[in-house]
């Protein structure tokens, strides 16, 4: 295999002398150079081809390489993604519904974990409640909320929340508390009678039961 690939480096060079220096004889062409090209890419192809690259990827040094080479990799990427071009480039291809909807669910559950973990931290809490009070983010959330979209995402969260035996006990609970508390409000003396003939029968049957229970020794007597 190793001849193989000896062979191939030397083909590759020998057909690019070939094709340089029939290039500078026929002023320029591109014909050799694309046919070099296409022996190439054809020789790649190959089963024993393959192969070779397979066994240049698994030599211990050549991976080696390729670790040291991240950090470059790395900051290649970081540079590229901040400058403006790269930004511009982002921007653009944003832009597009398919590559948009496509990157967002890769990211989706990376995403999660992130959010997840920053809404445990108290600094993160603190900065979304400054922006929150931002004026203008105010006003962008309230617009938000008014628009056909968000009324209808809402109406469906309660929909699949009434539907939950749970969260309608929870909330029948709720409005009778409250419910409640406002009687008390509006009108406390009465809400201290009825406290009141609420203890009252209690009492009743409480010696009602006692004067049953004294009749039936009486009786028995």
């Amino acid at each position: 295999m190793k001849k193989f690939l000896h062979g191939l480096i030397v083909c590759s060079a020998i057909l690019t002398l070939i094709s340089c220096a029939t290039a500078e004889g026929s002023g320029g062409n591109n014909t050799d150079y694309e046919g070099t090209k296409k022996m190439m890419v054809d020789m790649l192809k190959t089963d024993e081809g393959k192969q070779a690259i397979q066994e240049i990827m698994n030599e211990e040094e050549m991976r080696h390489e390729l670790v040291m080479d991240n950090a470059y990799v790395k900051e290649t990427i970081q540079e590229t993604l901040t400058s403006e071009k790269g930004r511009a480039f982002w921007q653009e291809v944003m832009r597009d519904p398919e590559f948009a909807k496509t990157f967002a669910e890769s990211m989706q559950t990376e995403n999660e974990k992130m959010l997840k973990g920053l809404m445990k931290d108290p600094e993160y809490q603190g900065m979304m409640i400054t922006v929150l009070q931002n004026p203008e983010m105010e006003e962008t959330v309230l617009e938000v909320m008014k628009s056909k979209e968000y009324r209808q995402q809402v109406m469906t969260v309660m929909s699949e929340a009434f539907e939950s035996p749970y969260f309608v006990a929870k909330i029948s609970e709720i409005l009778g508390s409250v419910a409640e508390e406002q009687m008390k409000k509006q009108d406390p003396a009465k809400a201290e009678e009825e406290k009141k003939q609420q203890e009252e029968q209690q009492q009743e049957e409480g010696g009602g039961g006692g004067g049953s229970g004294s009749g039936g020794q009486s009786s028995g007597g």
